[in-house]
């Protein structure tokens, strides 16, 4: 008999040997699992195979410029928060073939590029992440112009999103509203719950898929008590973020402080290093590369990230448009946090933190905003 799939309103449990399984139910869908894994020193997104793969009983120490792993006294799957990595490297990538052109008879054929790409399986995707993942789907697919490549890689992908229950110390999500606790946009959900003797995930259907793909392994109801252990964790987590970023009112904020000498501080410090656009899970910026090889029979044009960090990324016939650290530094805080909003409905930052903890200098987002707002405020307090 076919198991009937799960109600997507109520809640289910879990073990970790059901999340083993969950794994191989998509792997058996065909699905690439992409998942956290530890490699290299940090918490970084790769194939799985198995519940072995991820990174069971470590954690990390985050602050700005310092990436440290430490290991945990308990043996979570998901005790720790973000990584360098974020999700666009499997559906932005960092070099994207769009054409290659072969030459035949003396005339050249242009060859579309193969728009195929594997059927993904995120686990572990996180509030922020979501919210990350909702950004570049508005820029690559809701605007006049599609991207083809994007499009492919989005269509049909199967998100597993993970409540976070520990907040790293450059978080700031809850106070950008995209996190710590999922809202939309998952097939399915869990939450890790580890008390006293007691280890266990309560999962929650977003989709009717999610619903298929849990109708696959045995579980059974989640009960009041293991839900309201799940929910105080995740309202646990919301009271111990590393940073915060007051939104109200900050786009105009930032237009009235422009050519604030506060920006000059900043000079002093950024290493135009492009660390933080590069872990950024929402920028997208990038450049258009043409090779030929050397017998002159072939020539690919490929898309790689670039970054407003990058001189030549502004370059037009007679120099670049921002040549100084200061106008590099001041694009990127305005966008995120300004013209986004200007642009796409939204901000271009989702709190994850990423680009405090990866940039060797430990600059700070909330630091400069703050600085902006704390500014004003004395102005307005002596007048």
């Amino acid at each position: 008999m076919t198991p009937k799939a799960p109600a997507r309103d109520g809640h289910l449990l879990l073990d970790l040997s059901q999340i083993d399984l969950l794994i191989h139910v998509l792997l058996r869908r065909d699905y690439e699992v992409i998942g956290p894994t530890v490699r290299d020193g940090a918490i970084v997104y790769d194939r799985l195979s198995s519940v072995d793969d991820l990174p069971k009983g470590t954690t990390e120490e985050q602050e700005g410029g310092r990436y440290r792993l430490k290991p945990r006294n308990d043996s979570a799957l998901f005790g720790y928060t973000v990584g360098p990595h974020s999700w666009k490297k499997f559906l932005f990538p960092a070099i994207t073939q769009l054409w290659k052109a072969q030459r035949t008879d003396g005339q050249f054929q242009i060859l579309p590029a193969d728009a195929k790409s594997p059927q993904f399986a995120f686990l572990g995707v996180r509030a922020c992440e979501l919210h990350a993942i909702a950004i570049q789907d508005r820029v690559f697919l809701e605007g006049p112009y599609v991207d083809p490549n994007y499009e492919s890689r989005r269509k049909g992908i199967f998100l597993v999103a993970v409540n976070c229950t520990k907040a790293g110390g450059t978080c700031f999500c809850d106070s950008m509203g995209t996190g710590p606790k999922v809202g939309s946009g998952y097939d399915i959900s869990l939450t890790e719950v580890l008390q006293e003797n007691q280890h266990f995930f309560v999962a929650h259907c977003g989709t009717k898929k999610g619903a298929e793909i849990l109708a696959e392994i045995p579980t059974k109801p989640a009960g009041k008590a293991e839900v309201a252990l799940a929910d105080a964790a995740v309202e646990e987590c919301a009271c111990h973020m590393g940073r915060s970023l007051q939104t109200n009112g900050l786009k105009e904020l930032l237009y009235r402080n422009t050519e604030n000498t506060r920006w000059d501080s900043v000079v002093a410090r950024c290493l135009s290093c492009a660390n933080c656009t590069t872990v950024c899970p929402t920028c997208f910026c990038s450049t258009i590369e043409d090779l030929t090889d050397l017998t002159g029979q072939e020539a690919v044009r490929v898309r790689k990230w670039d970054s407003c960090f990058v001189t030549d990324f502004s370059y037009i016939h007679g120099g670049s448009v921002r040549a100084t650290i200061r106008s590099k530094f001041r694009q990127w805080m305005m966008h995120k946090l300004a013209y986004w909003v200007d642009q796409f409905g939204t901000s271009g930052c989702v709190g994850c933190g990423r680009c405090i903890t990866w940039c060797p200098v430990g600059i700070d987002i909330t630091e400069e905003a703050r600085a902006f707002r704390d500014a004003e405020s004395s102005v307005n307090a002596s007048v």
